[in-house]
């Protein structure tokens, strides 16, 4: 395991769900990381002080968002296959169709055919010229049929169909690439699973805090978080955000999350963010939403364990 993913085990084994293999796994990294080893502690004394505190009743108002989420996580995945009923007038124009070729053919071949013609360099067998280019995006063209690929030098292919169909090659960094992916997050991709993978793709070959995002891909991961209405893409957002280094941008958008976010994962992987964050950089509004997380009675159990022990963690 890696120290980043010291809370997941953390919580499996304080809830008792934890699998042999994982409890093992914990206490091999715990014995060679003292960091870890004092958080894992802060954790479970949080743990115990969450353990005192009453039960709130359900409010009608948590009751209805829940449903309204289990509702549209179910409509995501009903899969409808519409099989329209053949009409007799159809089938009768595809027939006086198929005789007006055939009398046209006859009529071609009786007069000896068509002339042959040499095929040109620039014949249709050639790709579209401008294929390997990403389309003008300022005229916000309508892009269907998005494919990804990753190649292993790095690179990312992004396929999709405007007018023609085209197949951009690059870095995830690379300002055609970066404006391409920001403009499909953004504006023209549909689905949640589109979108989470133009998102993988954007985070996916960096490290974390290893390299910086574009402004235009920070700006749309940044609305992606604010506004999409699927929680998986939104946590995977905020995700994506902080695998990038900090910027007081990324900040902003993580602290806004953690403020006003209606789902908990997205919640905890702004205080995982925040918190890494805060250890380089004590930042004043970061610690005081953290230690507002802590303190409040109404978050989340396991995101006010995280905010605690992250206080615990910063140098004050």
């Amino acid at each position: 395991m890696e120290c980043r993913e010291l809370t997941d085990y953390a919580v499996d084994r304080l809830l008792g769900e934890a699998a042999a293999p994982e409890r093992d796994e914990l206490e091999r990294h715990l014995a060679g990381c003292g960091s870890c080893s004092r958080e894992l502690a802060a954790l479970e004394e949080t743990w115990g002080e969450l353990g005192t505190d009453r039960d709130d009743p359900v409010t009608p108002e948590f009751r209805v968002r829940t449903l309204e989420l289990l509702e549209d996580e179910m409509s995501r995945r009903r899969i409808r296959e519409f099989h329209p009923r053949k009409r007799a007038l159809r089938i009768f124009a595809q027939a006086a169709a198929l005789a007006v070729a055939a009398a046209a053919g006859f009529l071609v071949a009786a007069r000896g055919g068509f002339p042959a013609r040499p095929v040109s360099a620039g014949s249709p067998l050639e790709p579209a010229a401008g294929a390997n280019t990403a389309p003008d995006l300022a005229v916000n063209p309508r892009l269907s049929n998005v494919a990804y690929r990753t190649e292993p030098d790095g690179r990312v292919g992004i396929e999709f169909d405007s007018t023609t169909r085209h197949s951009v090659l690059g870095r995830p960094e690379d300002p055609q690439i970066s404006r391409l992916l920001a403009y499909l997050l953004s504006l023209n991709v549909q689905t949640a699973g589109e979108k989470s993978r133009a998102i993988e793709l954007v985070s996916g070959h960096s490290g974390p805090g290893a390299a910086e995002a574009s402004p235009d891909v920070v700006s749309a991961l940044g609305a992606t978080l604010k506004r999409d209405r699927n929680p998986g893409v939104r946590k995977k957002a905020a995700e994506a955000l902080a695998s990038f280094r900090s910027t007081p941008e990324i900040r902003a958008a993580l602290l806004d999350a953690l403020a006003s976010d209606p789902n908990p994962g997205v919640r905890l992987v702004a205080v995982e963010a925040l918190a890494a964050s805060a250890k380089e950089t004590p930042d004043p509004k970061t610690i005081q939403s953290l230690r507002e997380k802590a303190f409040d009675p109404q978050e989340n159990g396991f995101v006010r364990a995280r905010a605690a022990s992250a206080l615990k963690a910063i140098d004050l």
